[in-house]
């Protein structure tokens, strides 16, 4: 591998950016609409596939990067940010809904980290963002994020996004952690992971936390989010108002709607 070193900061609380330095030359990658701001110098190029294939690859080997990414929901084109001036320079990436950004340093890993998808925020250049299928047959029905995962290679730093408050646990040889479906971030790859039922038949159908549950095997690194987005989003919609009228919080005004009606 041959990444780009790169520099960061990450700022913020609940809603978070990350700013990422650059040296001359140097270049990040990032999903589109991810960029808040970026310095004068910095030259933004809309490019087919991940950006991790040098230069000399063929058009082939590009459509097949990016064929890839469109299995996870994701664009077929990313965008990379390159340093033209002649001295340090920032681009800036903000987190798209409330929670966490997680600096990977994909040299700490082994060279490879799987996330959930829609996770990925931005990377040095060279980082490949691909698929990772997952091998048995009841994770990819009731894993939560699917049969497909992102998978991020590379000896570089990545950047990923996840809701609300972030744990990382490390699991020791054998340790076994069960996890909710839609709480799972990501795993380094010598994690092993499965799908069991919740059990008990009364749980199942009046537990309200699901059915089925990530089991994850150490050894590894697992990341585990609080408020995954599904859940931001089905909370949001239930509360919304369905015939375009306030409804729960208005008040004194709302009791004389209900006898208006």
């Amino acid at each position: 591998m041959n990444n780009h070193e790169i520099d960061y900061k990450i700022y913020g609380d609940d809603m978070q950016y990350v700013e990422i330095e650059l040296d001359p030359n140097e270049t990040v990658v990032s999903e589109a609409g991810s960029m808040m701001m970026i310095n004068p110098s910095i030259e933004m190029q809309t490019i087919f596939g991940d950006g991790s294939s040098s230069g000399g690859s063929g058009f082939m080997d590009k459509l097949f990067a990016a064929g890839k990414r469109t299995l996870t929901g994701e664009s077929l084109f990313m965008t990379t940010f390159t340093n033209r001036g002649h001295g340090k320079e920032h681009v800036y990436f903000a987190a798209p809904y409330p929670g966490k950004i997680i600096p990977i340093d994909l040299s700490e890993v082994d060279g490879e980290f799987i996330c959930q998808k829609d996770a990925f925020l931005a990377a040095a250049q060279g980082v490949s963002v691909g698929i990772a299928f997952q091998k048995r047959l009841g994770v990819g029905f009731f894993g939560g994020e699917g049969f497909i995962m992102q998978r991020l290679q590379g000896d570089g730093m990545a950047f990923i996004h996840a809701g609300g408050a972030i744990m990382r646990k490390n699991l020791q040889p054998g340790e076994v952690l069960l996890v909710d479906t839609g709480c799972l971030v990501g795993m380094s790859k010598d994690v092993d992971y499965d799908i069991q039922t919740v059990p008990g038949l009364k749980t199942k159908l009046f537990g309200g936390e699901g059915i089925f549950l990530a089991r994850l095997q150490g050894p590894g690194t697992v990341y585990i989010q609080s408020l995954p987005f599904s859940r931001f989003a089905s909370r949001i919609f239930a509360a919304a108002p369905v015939t375009g009228k306030q409804t729960g919080e208005s008040g004194i005004g709302g009791i004389f709607d209900m006898f208006s009606d």
